[in-house]
């Protein structure tokens, strides 16, 4: 597979051979007319075009809140779609897929579909759009007055794309490295990049005839603490493969790690830097977009807390000034939320996001050295991407892969090497523990170096598992007040106080 996957654009013949067997996957794939599916595109309202509707929020600086979520039914979906509509205000809507979907399990998701149809509730974690077909997913897709976009976490995108495109969504999330990486453990590398070639290159035909469609990476990886740089470097990658597929406009996001400071950096060099190598070779007409994903890993039980961590993933996407914010609920940690719930995390975020009106984090000396840092690491990780495939991107990400040069922490694929290890310094940001074969450079291994060793006093932390606990878990744990009985021992009196705040 390696030997045929190349940064080229796919020719249409190409195209058309593997789409063949793509739409033999499930027998709803016969009911994907591409020629009347693009007439239909072309009629869907601007106001309901995703692309559209994000490049216009590019524009005028504004940030656009967009859920996640999916249940089994038409009918449970299109309910879910109209409470984050109305009730939360959501400028974009989700048409989250299952599990089995995400897969190609269809036959495991229609026995789930009609479970969940026959228990009146659903019984799956997202919308079986495959199964459903082309006219329901148009059922959905007509009943809401806002862009929908297919999210579906998944190395195998292409017969969901089909589906999901001629079903009237206007939007797909997805990247052959990010998710191939981050949900998959057997799939090569090579024929996860392959797919979203499949993908890109079906998007860009909608383009070329009159139907922008959006297409976005997703930044998040893993959900856990991702090193920016190394996250920046992937989507840069993810959108100059896209970009050789044709498409004019493509979005790139972050997850958050909730360190103000970095993450508005790091938001701010993914854009600095993706721009760079998107003129650098040949893309430089291709519209950008940046998108930061709320908290991704464990969140707290407590609503109070969880509704804090939402409130605080508004503030970074507002004042870093990107076009689009994806929202969690404060249900995250007991399991799918309701359509009530999830509204109401769109809410709190759209009520931040008002009450910042638009205003954007300084370029502090601080803000502006991490940005520095990671630009550079990601500068460094692609440049030695493109020496590892000879001035191809798409094999030098895989030979990337292989070398450890790409190495995503806590990934369950038997392809990535698992050697980086990221652990937060005493203000929350991610650093490197251990950068394994990532090129980091110099400068910026002693930077995180230093970070750390202020976290720790210059000496020792305890356990690497204890800290790595400590910094996986440190969003959801339970609060507690400062200052216990515990807190004072060192404390002897009014004077000893005084003393203190005079250093």
């Amino acid at each position: 597979m390696a030997a045929d996957v190349r940064q080229k654009r796919w020719q249409w013949d190409e195209f058309l051979q593997m789409r063949k067997e793509v739409l033999a996957r499930w027998p709803t794939g016969r009911e994907v007319d591409l020629e009347e599916t693009v007439a239909y595109q072309r009629e869907i309202p601007k106001h309901k075009n995703f692309a559209l509707t994000v490049l216009r929020a590019k524009s005028e600086g504004i940030t656009l809140a967009q859920p996640r979520g999916g249940f089994a039914t038409v009918e449970e979906q299109i309910a879910l779609l109209k409470a984050l509509q109305d009730q939360g205000g959501a400028d974009l809507l989700p048409l989250t897929t299952d599990s089995y979907t995400r897969n190609e399990r269809f036959a495991e998701a229609e026995k789930g579909l009609a479970e969940s149809v026959s228990a009146g509730r659903s019984l799956l974690n997202g919308l079986p759009l495959v199964n459903h077909g082309v006219k329901a997913v148009r059922r959905v897709t007509q009943a809401v007055e806002k862009p929908t976009m297919v999210l579906s976490g998944t190395s195998r995108p292409c017969l969901t794309a089909e589906v999901g495109l001629a079903g009237g969504a206007t939007g797909f999330l997805g990247g052959g490295i990010s998710y191939t990486l981050s949900y998959t453990k057997e799939l090569p590398i090579a024929e996860g990049i392959r797919n979203y070639q499949y993908l890109d290159r079906l998007c860009a035909h909608y383009w070329e005839q009159g139907a922008p469609i959006h297409r976005e990476q997703p930044g998040f990886l893993t959900g856990t603490l991702i090193p920016p740089g190394l996250g920046v470097a992937i989507a840069v990658i993810e959108a100059l493969l896209g970009a050789g597929q044709g498409l004019p406009h493509y979005s790139v996001g972050l997850g958050q790690a909730l360190c103000l400071a970095q993450d508005v950096a790091a938001l701010r060099a993914l854009e600095r830097v993706c721009r760079e190598y998107l003129e650098r070779f040949g893309f430089g007409a291709t519209t950008l977009t940046i998108a930061s994903h709320q908290w991704m890993a464990n969140f707290p039980q407590d609503e109070a807390q969880a509704a804090g961590v939402i409130a605080l993933g508004a503030v970074i996407a507002g004042t870093a000034g990107v076009t689009q914010v994806i929202t969690k609920s404060a249900h995250e940690a007991l399991g799918i939320p309701s359509p009530e719930v999830n509204a109401a995390g769109v809410r709190l975020t759209q009520q931040v996001l008002r009450m910042l009106e638009q205003w954007r984090l300084p370029l502090d000396p601080e803000v502006a050295t991490e940005e520095a840092m990671v630009a550079a690491e990601a500068r460094a990780i692609l440049d030695r991407t493109l020496d590892l495939g000879d001035g191809d991107w798409a094999l030098g990400a895989i030979r990337a892969v292989e070398a450890g040069v790409i190495d995503v922490p806590w990934s369950p694929s038997r392809f990535n090497a698992g050697k980086a290890l990221p652990g937060r310094d005493r203000f929350g940001a991610v650093r490197y523990l251990a950068h394994g074969d990532i090129p980091v450079p110099p400068e910026v291994r002693e930077y995180h170096r230093s970070k750390l060793a202020d976290r720790s006093g210059g000496g020792s932390s305890g356990m690497m598992s204890e800290r790595l606990l400590a910094d996986l878990t440190a969003v959801s744990r339970p609060v507690s007040g400062n200052f216990g009985p515990d807190g004072w021992r060192d404390f002897k009196d009014y004077a000893e106080l005084l003393r203190r705040l005079s250093r």
